[in-house]
């Protein structure tokens, strides 16, 4: 089936009396992967949390476009990890099993971790994970979710760049048809990854025309289209700095 697309209209929010935003809209169609990028401290985060519901508007409006509600067809993944740290990893990823009552499937939270290369740490707590495995098992539990709607903030952060070029492309192959909205600093997997890309900027902050990078994610980093698409991305960043 198809994924139902996000809707954002006349969004605000506001910080003790600072406007962070005001009167932002936009869409991700269906289906679609959308990187959002921005200078540090802009508002990127507070937005994926007003779009996955963790936090409440001064005014406006987030839906879904087949106008049904967002709640309980969303994965959210956030900048830190949010492991339990008494529980092991494999148990971590299938969390959102357990507490919603549903028979866990541990066969699948295998494979996600074998397919985030961390096979043979299942048992392992979160205090014996690097930083880059613990990101790695969070991005787990996000994707053994299997939601429609998926909201990730720099899911790659902590990995080191050979790893995140391999996870990035499996990103891209387990999110194909879902539609996906992504917080990164990077340009480069900014590229690699979205069909569009939307850039956040100013104070109160706004958003810029959405960037169309050609050809099909994840795109190879040497991609012509995709080095064009970069510098222009990079051109555009420095002159917020």
């Amino acid at each position: 089936m198809t994924p139902p697309g996000i809707a954002v209209e006349n969004l605000a929010l506001r910080y003790a009396g600072a406007s962070v935003f005001e009167n932002l809209s936009f869409q991700v169609a269906p289906g679609q992967f959308v990187v959002l990028l921005g200078p540090s401290g802009v508002g990127k985060s507070s937005l994926l949390r007003v779009i996955a519901g963790l936090e409440s508007p001064a005014a406006g409006s987030v839906r879904a476009s087949d106008g049904a509600k967002l709640a309980g067809r969303v994965a959210y993944m956030g900048q830190q990890d949010l492991l339990f740290p008494w529980a092991r990893v494999l148990d971590n990823v299938m969390l959102g099993a357990r507490l919603r009552g549903e028979a866990p499937d541990p066969a699948r939270a295998r494979e996600l971790l074998a397919r985030v290369g961390l096979q043979g740490r299942e048992g392992a707590l979160p205090a014996e994970l690097s930083g880059g495995m613990r990101q790695r098992a969070a991005l787990a539990r996000t994707l053994y979710e299997r939601r429609p709607i998926v909201l990730m903030d720099e899911p790659f952060s902590a990995l080191d760049a050979l790893t995140r070029a391999r996870i990035q492309d499996l990103a891209a192959e387990l999110l194909a048809g879902s539609t996906t909205l992504l917080i990164t600093h990077d340009p480069l997997e900014a590229c690699r990854l979205g069909h569009h890309l939307i850039v956040l900027s100013g104070q109160p902050a706004r958003l810029g025309a959405p960037i169309a990078v050609p050809g099909t994610p994840p795109r190879a980093p040497d991609d012509a289209a995709l080095l064009q698409t970069q510098g222009r991305l990079l051109r555009l960043l420095s002159e917020m700095a």
